[in-house]
This record gives structure tokens, C-alpha cells and sequence, in this order.
């Protein structure tokens, strides 16, 4: 019997066809060698709840609909975990949404059918049920959803549950009630082209009641709260084997920080580790971060 769920986690789940390569990023018309391939659970819920099992957190996980490929190798590998996967949607008739990522160390490239599948005007993805956000401490809602997202977002509200969101702007309903918005540079070039971060997180900060954290890859962090001073962290020296999941971890280490009551700078040196430590190794599913390998970083 799976433990009782502490986390709520709702957003994309997919299979993900990771290839590392040998010798460096691909070349127009050059060969390149395949170090290493799997197909892993992936996507930003599906890292998030990999790494919250992998810290000792009992998770409940709902999003996309699982089709006939995915499902296998989903239930396979959390077969022995603390992952509730019931709230899922196993459909019998597709073969389920998948991503291809092709890696050599601080560069990757994604690829997939997600614009295909948007542009559809189909749902694909489960609607939230407030019976499966009751009981839990704290949550992580992937923005891209739409009214479920919203949904997923009001339920987690009428119950206390505080919850950990991703990439939304400054007016974004989900931006204004979240505990923590974690922005990545994706996010800056997409909504704040030519802004420079500080003013950025000024925007941001004053725009919601939780923590603002805008993280930079190799930069140096941003967060803060309205009516406060802008905070900066730089982020661990780490050996970075592959950059995969690291800001889907990032975010799993958030959530942590929620559910243990840290501080904004206890949260973000935390989640920065947890960052760390998945970098620093590949396939990030089968090798995430322990509870004692982030004290360890830190503590160095």
C-alpha cells in the first residue's frame, strides 16, 4: 500500500527518449555517437515526483493522460515508489505523449508533438478532483492547462494548500496566489524580452504574496517578496553532466522547502542543490537526488 500522499502534483507526465551524446552537440551532416539512451518517466510533474519520492516525500500525481506506450514503463518504475499514480488517466486506444531530448552536456535540445497536440483544441489531460488535493500539505501545478490548471490552482486555495508554480507572469492568476513561482531565462525571453532581471523580479514580486525566485542556469538567482528587498544567490560549482530535469528539480526541491517550513534562503539554497546534484549525473530518473547527498552540498 502507497503511503499518504504529503504532495499534490499536477502537470505534465511523459515518457522521455533521452539520447547523451559522446562528442558533443549534433553537427549539420556529422556523425555523432550515442553514449547512453532511455526511456524514463519525464516531463515536469514526472521529474518533480521522481525527485520528491527520491527526498522521502509521498506524492499523488495527476496531469497528462497516459497512453498505450507510456503506461508499461510508468507503473513499472513506481512500482516500488512513493508515487500515487491513481488520479492518472490510462487511455487504451494512443500511444501516449512522449518527448525526444538529445544532450552533450550544457546543451539539449527537446523535441516532440506538443504544438500538434495544443493545436488540436482536444483536452488530454485530466481535470483536477478535489477529493485528491485533500489531505495534502503542499502542491506543484504545471501552468500549461489551462481552465484545469486554474482549477488545480482554486482547489489547492479553498483547502490551505500552498502550491509551488512555474514560468507564469507577473498577471497571471496563477502567479498572484502561488507560495512560489520558480522563472527560468525561457520565461524572461518569452514575456520580458529586453528587461532587464532586476526590474523583472521588481514586476514579479509586487505582483504576489508568495516568494518570486528567478533563476538564471549558471547566473545568479533573484528571488524575493513584495515590500522586500531583491535577495541574490549563485548557484553550486557543479561538474554538469547533463542539464535534464534541473529545473523540474529545482522545483521538487521548492516544494520540500514548503513542506518543512524553511525560510525563503534555506528554500532557495535547497532547491539550488537539488538542482546541483541532478546535474551532475545522468539518467536523472534513475539517479536523483538523496536527502543526504543535497545536506552534504550544502553543507560544503
Amino acid at each position: 500500500m502507497k503511503p499518504q500522499p504529503e504532495a499534490y502534483l499536477y502537470g505534465q507526465v511523459l515518457g522521455t527518449h533521452s539520447f547523451l551524446l559522446r562528442d558533443g552537440f549534433l553537427k549539420p551532416d556529422e556523425y555523432s555517437e550515442i553514449a547512453a539512451q532511455y526511456f524514463l518517466p519525464g516531463g515536469e510533474t514526472g521529474t518533480a515526483a521522481t525527485v520528491l519520492a527520491s527526498l522521502g516525500v509521498p506524492v499523488r500525481v495527476d496531469g497528462t493522460w497516459i497512453g498505450t506506450r507510456v503506461a508499461p514503463m510508468l507503473k513499472g518504475f513506481y512500482a516500488d515508489k512513493p508515487v500515487d499514480l491513481t488520479p492518472l488517466n490510462f487511455v487504451g486506444d494512443d500511444p501516449g505523449v512522449m518527448d525526444y531530448v538529445v544532450i552533450a552536456g550544457l546543451a539539449r535540445s527537446p523535441m516532440g508533438r506538443f504544438q500538434t497536440l495544443f493545436a488540436s483544441g482536444k483536452r488530454w489531460w485530466s481535470v483536477p478532483r478535489e477529493a485528491d488535493i485533500v489531505g495534502c500539505r503542499a502542491a506543484a501545478i504545471d501552468p500549461y492547462f489551462g481552465q484545469e490548471t486554474l482549477l488545480a490552482a482554486e482547489l489547492c486555495r479553498r483547502h490551505g494548500v500552498p502550491y509551488v508554480t512555474i514560468d507564469c507572469p507577473h498577471d497571471s492568476p496563477l502567479h498572484r496566489h502561488a507560495a512560489v513561482d520558480v522563472i527560468s531565462h525561457e520565461c524572461l525571453s518569452e514575456h520580458y524580452a529586453g528587461m532587464a532581471p532586476e526590474d523583472v523580479m521588481a514586476l514579479l514580486k509586487e505582483a504576489s504574496d508568495g516568494l518570486t525566485i528567478l533563476t538564471q542556469g549558471g547566473g545568479e538567482m533573484l528571488y524575493g517578496r513584495k515590500g522586500e528587498p531583491i535577495r541574490r544567490m549563485k548557484p553550486f560549482d557543479v561538474e554538469v553532466k547533463s542539464t535534464l530535469g534541473a529545473g523540474d528539480t529545482f522545483k521538487a526541491g521548492c516544494v520540500y522547502g514548503l513542506l518543512h517550513g524553511m525560510d525563503d534562503g534555506d528554500l532557495v539554497r535547497f532547491a539550488s542543490a537539488c538542482a546541483a546534484v541532478a546535474i551532475s549525473r545522468f539518467p536523472l530518473p534513475l539517479n536523483p537526488p538523496r536527502l543526504e547527498e543535497v545536506r552534504a552540498l550544502i553543507s560544503a
